[in-house]
């Protein structure tokens, strides 16, 4: 609450003329303290926190033995991920074609997803390209994530994450990947 001092100060001593009285004011904050903390407890309290995304991955059970079915090496892209947020991809069948060195994002996968996409398509009469991601030891979690949003962006619906085989480690660590 504010409050009026109205008090002249001192004595009045005899004789002197009288000065008119100094009002003074003091403000009390204390009311406006505990408001102002009211309403930061009350916005914390009502504001909802952020939820986590989380990607949709059904893997298959490990002790269950499953039939592979046969993947066509003409419609398949195989995409390995390395250290240093670098990837290198190649199509087909290991040790057959050049694999290309590239990186994330707009200019790196996913142009290379939507060309290979359409070159697929049209070598395979409308068939689907399969993209099989292969993450190596010295990958991280986010590279892993950043490959599969760039395979929803595309709309790449088949897809499958394997086990990277020993040439293929072999093959990254002749392009610096597997550090």
């Amino acid at each position: 609450m504010a409050e009026l001092d109205t008090s002249g100060g001192g004595k009045h001593k005899g004789g002197k003329k009288v000065r008119s009285k100094k009002a003074s004011t003091r403000v009390d904050m204390t009311p406006m303290v505990d408001l102002a903390f009211l309403l930061i407890t009350f916005f914390i309290l009502t504001t909802t926190l952020l939820k986590p995304k989380a990607m949709e991955l059904a893997m298959p059970d490990k002790t269950e033995q499953h039939d592979q079915l046969p993947v066509p090496a003409s419609r398949t892209m195989t995409v390995l991920l390395g250290s240093n947020n670098k990837l290198e991809w190649y199509m087909g069948e290991p040790g057959k074609s050049a694999p290309t060195v590239d990186n994330f994002g707009k200019e790196g996968l996913r142009k290379a997803l939507l060309d290979n996409y359409d070159k697929v398509k049209k070598e395979s009469g409308g068939k689907e390209m399969i993209v099989l991601i292969k993450p190596s030891d010295k990958s991280n979690y986010a590279n892993l994530v950043a490959a599969l949003d760039e395979l929803n962006i595309t709309n790449i619906q088949e897809h499958a994450i394997v086990d990277i085989m020993p040439v293929e480690v072999e093959e990254l660590k002749k392009q610096g990947l597997y550090q």
